[in-house]
């Protein structure tokens, strides 16, 4: 009979967080180096080697793979005849791991965690408490699955309550599209069929602790009907032409997963959630011997990408940006950003348009006139790091904002990740502004191009507040031009329908 420590617990907990911050696993590299060799698409192939590069900068300097570092969510069975040694609960000595993992003064991670969700929002700043699912069976082991879900890929997270003779398929076929870019393609879909509303919601984010294995089973075929579902629907998903980040491509997702539950003969309940680029979790086993081992992967199984700045990218020089240059900036281009740009997401933004509309002053020496705003929200930096890394967040959340920031603040151009609304691409084209996107999966990578960082205004917002950067060469890819030309538009477009016959067996 095993005797569960609370300090092994607790330790297990925290290095396997600090631990699927800056490792990828091996399988999911390995699908990742597949879909580099096979894409044609150059936006998309310059992409993946960008996420590709900054996995291994984060594996050899143990800095998180995103800024994004996730709400943790953690699936645990426990053995029947485990015996416990501890003074908490098991979602206290949990959550404890979790605390410890986020504060380390080594390799602090984002606290993204906000409590009273539908109100203060005010940030746990320890990244509690994690979602635990808990669950018994046979034996004298704790079975511990560790992740940490970034909010991008999280929000687009989709449920409907089929009819039993609609097919699922179609359905992933019908909702893929509407799920933009925002959850940083190519990662992992992960579909629930059956059971109840909640059943499937939970099928679906356990199907993507699963291994990346579908070259493996593109290579042996399927061998029953779920494996056939997962076929059908990674096939068409990547013919759509989605593409890396959205910009058009041969790999929208590496892998599909799938688990299935018995459902009322009335019901047929389908959930998707998608894992992003920078997938994150693992596994580990406690018997009663001590906390866990995690064992390094073998850096020698990433494959020999090393990103670089296309040499055709036009350099774009900041202080003293002209509307007039900005309109000469085309969709698709690539651009290196170099000079002083402002940061603001979510909660900046939403103070400082409340202000403007109500024809009040922004705090004093905030000003947008002329300046390019990134919407980023940093880890803390440790040791010389003059910011942690600073991966874009997902723009779409800033379209309610746009018309002011364009009208009243006088931005010039925004800088995030995926889509803009339809709206927010008609203001672009009024102001003839410009939206860029930065690589969503790249955080370290972007980052490397700051040169400095101080905070301007909010500094109680924590990673939400205002900063100001200097950044030398930031890698961009001009999204939404001037007149109101989009990438995410015309890159999908270009490369519908040209997945099939992509070979199985490339090495």
């Amino acid at each position: 009979m095993s005797v569960i420590r609370e300090q092994d617990l607790v330790a297990s907990v925290a290095d396997a967080l600090q631990y699927i911050s800056y490792y990828h696993s091996p399988d999911f590299i390995r699908a990742m180096g597949r879909a580099y060799e096979l894409e044609q698409s150059p936006a998309a192939r310059d992409a993946i080697a960008q996420i590709l590069t900054n996995s291994r900068l984060c594996a050899l300097g143990h800095r998180p793979i995103c800024q994004d570092t996730g709400i943790v969510v953690v699936f645990v069975k426990v053995g029947m005849g485990v015996r416990w040694d501890a003074s908490q609960d098991l979602e206290a000595m949990i959550n404890e791991g979790v605390r410890r993992a986020y504060l380390d003064p080594g390799n602090k991670l984002r606290a993204s965690i906000v409590a009273d969700p539908a109100f203060k929002r005010a940030n746990t700043r320890d990244n509690t408490p994690a979602v635990i699912h808990t669950e018994f069976c046979p034996g004298d082991k704790l079975d511990i699955t560790v992740a940490a879900k970034g909010g991008g890929s999280e929000n687009k997270s989709l449920f409907a309550m089929l009819n039993p003779s609609d097919s699922v398929a179609d359905w992933v076929l019908e909702q893929v599209p509407h799920m933009g870019a925002g959850w940083c393609p190519p990662g992992m879909l992960g579909i629930g069929v059956g059971g109840s509303a909640e059943k499937a919601m939970l099928l679906a984010k356990k199907s993507l602790m699963q291994p990346v294995d579908m070259h493996e089973l593109r290579a042996r075929g399927a061998q029953n009907p779920l494996e056939e579902l997962r076929l059908e629907i990674y096939a068409r998903v990547n013919a759509l032409g989605i593409g890396a980040q959205g910009l058009g491509g041969l790999t929208t997702v590496l892998d599909v997963k799938l688990l299935d539950y018995p459902t009322h003969a009335a019901s047929l309940p389908v959930a998707v959630i998608p894992n992003c680029a920078a997938t994150r979790h693992v596994h580990f086993t406690l018997d009663g011997s001590g906390p866990a081992l995690l064992e390094p992967p073998d850096l020698e199984s990433w494959p020999k990408v090393e990103w670089k700045a296309d040499a055709s990218a036009r350099r774009v020089f900041l202080d003293g940006l002209s509307r007039a240059e900005v309109a000469g900036w085309r969709p698709g281009e690539r651009l290196l950003l170099s000079g002083k740009l402002l940061t603001g997401r979510d909660a900046a933004h939403k103070r400082i348009c409340a202000l403007l509309d109500a024809g009040q002053n922004l705090p004093a020496g905030l000003d947008f006139h002329d300046r390019v705003i990134y919407y980023v929200g940093p880890v803390d930096p440790v040791g010389t790091e003059v910011v942690g890394p600073a991966g874009p967040t997902t723009a779409n959340r800033m379209d309610r904002f746009t018309e002011t920031m364009l009208g009243k603040a006088g931005l010039l151009a925004m800088v995030g990740k995926a889509e803009r609304g339809p709206e927010a691409i008609e203001v672009i084209r009024k102001h003839r502004s410009a939206y860029l996107i930065a690589v969503g999966g790249a955080a370290l990578l972007v980052s490397n191009a700051i040169r400095s960082s101080r905070v301007v205004a909010f500094p109680e917002l924590g990673m939400e507040a205002v900063y100001e950067f200097e950044v030398h060469d930031m890698p961009v890819t001009v999204g939404v031009s001037a007149d109101g030309e989009s990438v995410h538009e015309s890159g999908p477009a270009a490369w519908k329908g040209k997945f099939a016959g992509i070979p199985v067996n490339v090495e």
